[in-house]
């Protein structure tokens, strides 16, 4: 009798306890959570992705840079498929000073320091176009300034010679062309005036500053057929844009219209 009472008050007892908060069936504790030196709970590892953020954002600059192509430089004319391509893709806002940054896709050049500019979009394309340059062609360029005009010439997979003689302008250019990442692109501070026959002869050349006649390093360092494109006229007035083709080892010249384009500077 006795032995079946003291279970019952066993249970009775439980009862009561658990009735009462002094007793709660166990369960295993929560894991702990290891706090950061701030007291604040570790956040979980961001997921590892393929893609860097700067090309999984949106790009702030896509609409402008279409609106440049269509309304700037396709509706007066330009053509070559692959000189749109490029321009449609290619961040010139990267090329420009910051407090320029609202203006970079405006329809005029733009002050870069040290009394340069980077030209307007349409003169950049109209050049371009001018060069005939298909990739893998050797092509000179004298007048450097930010590294826009070189950048697109290596985004057509060109092998791209620059000359710039403002050494600051040249140092910014090569960082902000290494930057981003070309590596068919090779900055030279030195005059322009004299070119770079350590590469001669180029398929094409291309000025972005304006001489008041055509420097004749520049017309021998031109290869047989290759074209050179180039602003000549008095300082600080209108120029015309010139077109030499090399035909043999004659230029023969073609008028491309007026433009204005800072001076070609050096010891010439």
């Amino acid at each position: 009798m006795t032995r079946r009472i003291i279970p019952i008050i066993l249970v009775l007892l439980v009862i009561a306890a658990v009735a009462l908060g002094l007793w709660q069936p166990w369960s295993p504790a929560p894991a702990a959570v290891s706090p950061t030196p701030s007291g604040v709970p570790s956040s979980p590892a961001p997921a590892v992705t393929d893609v860097p953020p700067e090309r999984s954002a949106p790009d702030p600059y896509a609409e402008a840079r279409e609106a440049m192509v269509a309304d700037q430089i396709e509706a007066r004319g330009v053509k070559d498929p692959l000189v749109l391509e490029v321009m449609r893709r290619l961040p010139r806002h990267r090329f420009v000073p910051e407090e320029f940054l609202r203006q970079a896709y405006a329809d005029h050049p733009l002050p870069i320091g040290y009394g340069q500019t980077i030209s307007q979009p349409y003169i950049v394309a109209l050049m371009t176009e001018a060069l005939q340059v298909r990739p893998g062609q050797r092509v000179l360029e004298i007048g450097t300034g930010s590294g826009y005009q070189a950048a697109v010439l290596g985004e057509m997979g060109l092998e791209v010679y620059t000359v710039e003689i403002i050494p600051e302008l040249a140092q910014q250019a090569a960082r902000r062309l290494a930057d981003l990442g070309y590596t068919n692109i090779q900055v030279k501070q030195a005059d322009g005036y004299y070119g770079w026959s350590e590469y001669a002869p180029y398929d094409a050349i291309i000025v972005t500053a304006a001489p008041d006649h055509l420097p004749q390093p520049l017309a021998q360092q031109l290869k047989e057929g290759g074209r050179l494109v180039i602003p000549i006229g008095p300082l600080g007035a209108v120029q015309t844009l010139w077109l030499f083709e090399k035909r043999d080892g004659e230029l023969l010249a073609t008028n491309l219209g007026a433009v204005r384009f800072v001076p070609l500077t050096g010891a010439h």
